[in-house]
């Protein structure tokens, strides 16, 4: 999807990627004025795109909507990943759905980011431009990091916001993951005690043991909703935690709401249920727009190779789930799920150096629970010519949410080339 320059004379065309690995860049560019400023979508043809496997793309598809809203609320009869074979078993009924339902055969085999990668130089050969300039969130900053690394002399100025460090291995992306959702939970909870309405009573240590005492307490009840045919059960309101997390500016509030509703003297799930589905991106009719939650998991796996042996992966699960109690179960046994999927790139996880490449502009938010921090520290370092711009703030990615230092600091390097200072930091709430 392009939108055009709004004074029909283009400065070239930009593309985006959203992140995920799943992301819909067609979706981005329908809601661009809600992230980008106006100087850039004055000057700038925005063109987004579904990677390979992604929504109108043709797409990696697996289960139908009902099987979903199943699968999302622990009702499909799959256990929690409990163990390596456990893991290893869905993964084998998974990809058997998958391999069944999606359009193309063959099509697992061929989605990893690098086939992206490319499909990314072929775009930016038919819009006709010499260079690329690409802006990426989250996981499409691994995007523009292989990029850069197989075509440096093709990239023209590129922003990668919310950086994934290229080097690590599942494990790792999980530990980082755990240690930076349970800081956010913290910092959550420590601002809403902070204000008048705040159902979590104590200190922070005894809100954050309140919200596990109800997500443990909902998975042997689950909670009423408006919705009789779907209760709020525990892989549900701790989704609706989760997500909240990655925006709390945007969501805390709600979550506030959501989590004193269900914990009342008559509990009610539906707000939490709200805040979940609307993170699925399912509507009110039950339809899911796009398919993040089927390509998610065919792209990791061709992304990451499969390490270690099941006593690693048990010692791994202990590290993880001790590091969030909240969370890390949703985070353990990646590397024996995807020995079950059993679709592998030969993709081996390294530093990327995009050596000869323009400069590159890393943006790292300090509070970022899904990319931590210390990722775009390692990604700037590890790119040649990459330069880091620091967001002293909270939630996931910062530019189009961080307020006008990041703002003008990114739109000064879109529009006219301008580098920030070595290690510029702006400071947020």
């Amino acid at each position: 999807m392009k939108r055009r320059a709004a004074d029909g004379e283009s400065a070239g065309v930009l593309l985006v990627n959203p992140g995920g690995p799943g992301g819909s860049g067609v979706t981005i560019v329908e809601n661009v004025r809600e992230r980008f400023s106006r100087d850039v979508t004055d000057s700038y043809d925005v063109v987004g795109f579904d990677p390979r496997g992604v929504g109108q793309s043709t797409a990696v598809d697996c289960w139908t909507d009902a099987e979903l809203d199943e699968r999302r609320s622990g009702t499909d009869g799959q256990e929690e990943n409990a163990s390596p074979q456990q893991a290893a078993a869905a993964a084998q009924e998974d990809e058997a759905a998958c391999q069944e339902a999606t359009e193309v055969p063959g099509l697992l085999d061929h989605v990893s980011t690098e086939s992206a990668a490319r499909d990314l130089d072929v775009l930016r050969a038919v819009n006709g431009q010499d260079v690329l300039t690409y802006l990426g969130y989250s996981y499409g900053t691994y995007l523009g990091a292989t990029y850069a690394d197989l075509f440096p002399d093709n990239v023209g100025r590129m922003v990668l916001d919310g950086g994934l460090d290229p080097a690590l291995s599942l494990d790792e992306v999980a530990q980082g993951q755990a240690e930076g959702f349970e800081r956010a939970l913290r910092v959550y909870v420590e601002d809403c005690q902070s204000g008048p309405s705040c159902p979590l009573s104590g200190d922070v240590d005894s809100g954050v043991e309140q919200v596990r005492q109800l997500l443990d307490s909902i998975a042997t009840s689950a909670i009423p909703t408006s919705d009789s045919s779907r209760p709020l059960t525990r892989p549900l309101a701790r989704s609706a935690v989760l997500g909240s997390l990655y925006d709390p500016d945007t969501w805390g509030d709600v979550l506030t709401t959501g989590l004193g509703q269900a914990m009342g003297d008559n509990p009610d799930g539906s707000t939490l249920l709200a805040v979940a589905d609307a993170f699925a991106q399912r509507d009110s009719q039950g339809a899911y727009r796009g398919n993040s939650s089927e390509a998610i998991t065919a792209v990791n796996c061709q992304d990451y190779p499969v390490e270690g042996d099941e006593a690693a992966w048990k010692q791994q699960a202990q590290a993880v789930r001790q590091a969030s109690p909240t969370f890390g179960e949703e985070l353990t046994y990646a590397h024996a799920y995807c020995q079950g999927w059993d679709h592998f790139s030969g993709n081996e996880n390294s530093e990327v150096t995009a050596s000869g490449a323009a400069p590159i502009l890393v943006v790292g938010t300090t509070g970022d629970p899904a990319t931590p921090y210390e990722w775009s520290v390692s990604l700037a370092d590890q790119l040649e010519s990459g330069r880091l711009l620091t967001w002293e703030g909270e939630g996931h990615t910062a530019y189009g949410r961080a307020g006008e230092c990041v703002g003008d600091v990114v739109d000064a390097y879109l529009l006219r080339g301008d580098l920030p200072q070595d290690d510029l930091t702006c400071s947020g709430d």
